[in-house]
Parts: structure tokens; C-alpha cells; sequence
């Protein structure tokens, strides 16, 4: 329960701050304008708190936190008064009608940049970009990738973490084509190697999160190794004659490469003999065990009682802290939304043309799933999260699609060509299209987010 209303608050900020900034794009730009706003609301159905400026602007909070509005003066939604018809939205040049609609996609880009400024300003961890497995038979392991190299750039751009480098590689990925990858192996930090990784075939989709695997290369995280640091008293273990300081070597003839390999065996042969071959000192022995079948959340799994010898290697060893003065993370988020707008433009673009599954599209559950974990992970992970989510809703809001903003800035394009506003039939089926679109957008949202929810592994 608690994590629920942790989400639903950390959503509500996350909404609430996104759309008011949206919105007041929106509102600055109108009044920059010359433009009469009537109201500018934050949320939709009943108002729950209102107030009116000197202006004649009223100014609400409504009961259904997932959007927002700016109401201007407009011939077109109401008779207007003669004495106000210079304030009219629709009687403004073409030029100064598209500054205001872009103004709130403008402002969320602006705002992404802000949140990942604060992320870098804060400080945030990040996975060392060293390699801890090649994969057989993939693309890695073709361009002779080793267990210890370093990555150090993609196509010339410098990476500093894991994360960077997933980055980089996702859109050479997506497109199929060649990426040559700057390295430093494990013996010689100091020289740098070029990779040269043929991706042509690949068939990478953009919903699958890790694109590094699918090229072949696994991350050197923090693996637990086979030695054994505690026996529990009265357990299958202690009763097979295992000792701390036994090393794990195999079982049933299957070589365990950490604890994580003898945890999965064992908890998939409950009341099934193993044979477990281990070393003690200079000595290897064999042993037979017979894991305790026990109840973990309505499955019968095995259980023998061991646990592992604790790691020695440092945190340091596996992560890097990247924190910044306010000028140098200005140019980090730069970077970081440059490379953030590519990747999601790509992503957006192969939806809509169907090389990209539309299970990407995610709708508020999992935007309040998201959301309240990122912020439990810490003020830099949910900056990371908000500037995301802010830019996506710049882009998304950006689509040529009727209803939306991009849509309007379709219309007085056409209208800046034409020299004459789009016939009214054309832009009324126009509506009735964006409208479909949006509600199927949105049905389809919600249907992505229960299918998560509902059928996790």
C-alpha cells in the first residue's frame, strides 16, 4: 500500500509539474502575443480551487490530473466583442499563431533540459563500461571483442558508462548497419583498440530494453563467486558435509560459473539428488545433496542451506560517480538531451511506420509505476525520469496529427502556403481523425499498461 500511494504521489508532481510548464509555454507565448487568455487550467472536469488575475485570466486547478489547457479569445469558440477583436487568437498573423502553439512543446524540451542540468548537478552512478562476457556467435564476438575491454567511443563519441554505450550502439542497431567501437583491453588499459561491429541483419527491435546483449556483450557487473561462507546449522549442507571455504566447482557434471548458477539448480531440484564436486584447499571432493523442498510465494523450490563468501571487490570497482559544476553539467545535459531527442525520435518514427512494436507506448499506470520508483531511487533518478518524460511530451506533441499541437502547426503552415486559412470541412474531418487517433492512442496506452501489470513475469 505504501508503494502505491508513493507512485501516485510521485506521479501527480511528475504530471503536475510536466503540463503546467507545457501549458504555460502555451500562456507566455499568448500573452507575448497580444492574445486575451480566459482561463488557463491545470487538469480537466470540476474545478477544485480558482482564482482571477487583473488581466480578467482565471486560473484552475481541476479534479482529473492528467492534462491541461490554455482558453484564449477566439472567433472561432465564441463571439468575440468588437473591443476586443485585436486580442482575438484567430485574428493574429499566421507567424505569431505557430509561436504560441509551439510554445508549450518548446517549453518541455527547455524543461527535459532543466531536469537533466539538475541530474548532473546532483550526481548520479553509472555502470562502468568494462565487459564481463562475449556472447558466441554474435556480433561481439565477430569483431573480436575480450572479456576486460573497456569501451571508450562509439563512431567517435567519447562513452563514460554502460549506459552511454547503449546509447550509442541503439540506433546503429535499429538501422542495421556498421559501428566502430573504441576500446581498451584488459592488458593494456592504455593503448585503445578499435571494434569494428557489423550489425547488417542484426533484426534488433526497439522495445528490447538491452541492445547490448543482443549484440553480444554482457556487463562485468558484480558476480558473487562458488565459495562457500556459512553453513546453517541442521541444514541439507552441513549434513552432506559441506564446510566454509569449499569452493563450488560443478554439479551434475555442470560447471557453476558464480553463486548465482548454484542457486538457480538448486531451487529448480527440490527432493532431487545432486552431485556436487567442490574443492577444500588443494583437495577436490564429490558430494551428494538432496535439496529441501520449501514454499516461496505458492512455488516449491530447493533450499540447502549455504550461503557465499562475501565479495571482495569495491563498489568502485563496478560504478562511476558523475557529478558536475553548473557550467559543466549545462553542457552534459546538452549532450544528454541531444542524444535522448535522437533516440526517441527514432523510436517514435518506427512506431508509427510499424518497424517498432507498440508496445512501447506506455499510459499513466506504468508512467505512476515508473515515476515512484525512480524516485525511491533518488532525487538524480527521478530528475533523469522527469527530463525523459518531458521530452517525450514535447516530441509526441510535436506530431503532425490533428488535436495535437503539431497538428495546428500543420494547419497554419498550409495556411502560411496558401495564403488563406484550410477550408473549414477540411479542418472539421481533420479534428474527427486527430480525435480517433488519439482515443486509439490512448486505448491502446491503457491496454499496454494492464497487460504489464496484470501479466508480469
Amino acid at each position: 500500500m505504501l508503494n502505491v500511494l508513493w507512485s501516485v504521489g510521485a506521479f501527480l508532481v511528475a504530471i503536475g509539474v510536466l503540463v503546467s510548464v507545457h501549458e504555460y509555454g502555451h500562456f507566455w507565448a499568448a500573452r507575448r502575443a497580444g492574445v486575451r487568455v480566459l482561463r488557463f487550467s491545470i487538469g480537466f472536469g470540476k474545478p477544485l480551487w480558482r482564482r482571477v488575475d487583473r488581466h480578467g485570466t482565471e486560473y484552475v486547478i481541476a479534479a482529473l490530473p492528467l492534462g491541461g489547457y490554455v482558453k484564449m479569445l477566439d472567433e472561432t469558440e465564441a463571439p468575440v466583442p468588437p473591443a476586443q477583436l485585436d486580442q482575438a487568437f484567430n485574428r493574429q498573423p499566421v507567424a505569431a499563431r505557430m509561436a504560441v502553439v509551439a510554445a508549450g512543446p518548446i517549453a518541455n524540451l527547455l524543461l527535459g533540459l532543466v531536469f537533466y542540468w539538475a541530474m548532473f548537478m546532483v550526481g548520479t552512478y553509472g555502470q562502468r563500461p568494462v565487459v564481463g562476457e562475449v556472447l558466441p556467435n554474435t556480433p561481439a564476438a565477430a569483431a573480436g571483442f575480450r572479456t576486460g575491454d573497456t569501451l571508450r567511443a562509439v563512431d567517435g563519441r567519447p562513452v563514460r558508462t554502460w549506459e552511454d554505450a547503449s546509447l550509442r550502439l541503439m540506433p546503429a542497431a535499429i538501422d542495421g548497419r556498421q559501428v566502430t567501437v573504441e576500446v581498451a583491453p584488459a592488458e593494456q588499459p592504455a593503448v585503445v583498440e578499435m571494434r569494428r561491429l557489423d550489425l547488417t541483419g542484426l533484426g534488433y527491435r526497439a522495445e528490447d530494453p538491452d541492445v547490448m546483449r543482443h549484440l553480444g556483450l554482457v556487463w562485468r557487473g558484480p558476480r558473487i563467486g562458488t565459495t562457500v561462507g556459512k553453513v546453517l546449522p541442521g541444514s541439507v549442507a552441513e549434513a552432506a558435509g559441506v564446510a566454509v571455504g569449499d569452493r563450488l566447482l560443478a554439479v551434475d557434471g555442470q560447471p557453476l560459473a558464480d553463486w548465482d548458477d548454484w542457486v538457480r539448480v538448486v531451487r529448480e531440484h527440490p527432493q532431487q539428488p545432486l552431485r556436487l564436486r567442490l574443492q577444500r584447499g588443494d583437495t577436490e571432493l564429490e558430494l551428494t545433496l538432496i535439496p529441501q523442498a520449501v514454499d516461496d510465494g505458492g512455488k516449491r523450490v530447493g533450499r540447502v542451506g549455504l550461503a557465499p563468501q562475501a565479495p571482495t571487490a569495491s563498489f568502485d570497482d563496478y560504478f562511476v560517480f558523475l557529478r558536475y559544476g553548473p557550467l559543466d553539467s549545462a553542457g552534459e545535459a546538452l549532450r544528454k538531451l541531444r542524444d535522448m531527442t535522437v533516440l526517441t525520435g527514432e523510436v517514435i518514427w518506427r512506431m508509427l511506420t510499424g518497424s517498432a512494436s507498440s508496445r512501447n507506448i506506455s499510459g499513466p499506470l506504468s508512467i505512476a509505476e515508473f515515476a515512484g520508483q525512480s524516485a525511491r531511487l533518488g532525487a538524480a533518478q527521478f530528475f533523469s525520469f522527469l527530463g525523459l518524460v518531458s521530452l517525450s511530451l514535447g516530441l509526441l506533441n510535436l506530431l503532425p496529427v490533428p488535436v495535437l499541437d503539431g497538428g495546428h502547426l500543420l494547419y497554419y503552415l498550409a495556411e502560411l502556403v496558401r495564403g488563406r486559412p484550410l477550408p473549414e470541412r477540411v479542418r472539421a474531418i481533420g479534428q474527427q481523425v486527430g480525435l480517433a487517433a488519439l482515443l486509439a492512442l490512448t486505448v491502446l496506452a491503457f491496454y499496454n499498461d494492464l497487460t504489464r501489470l496484470l501479466f508480469r513475469p
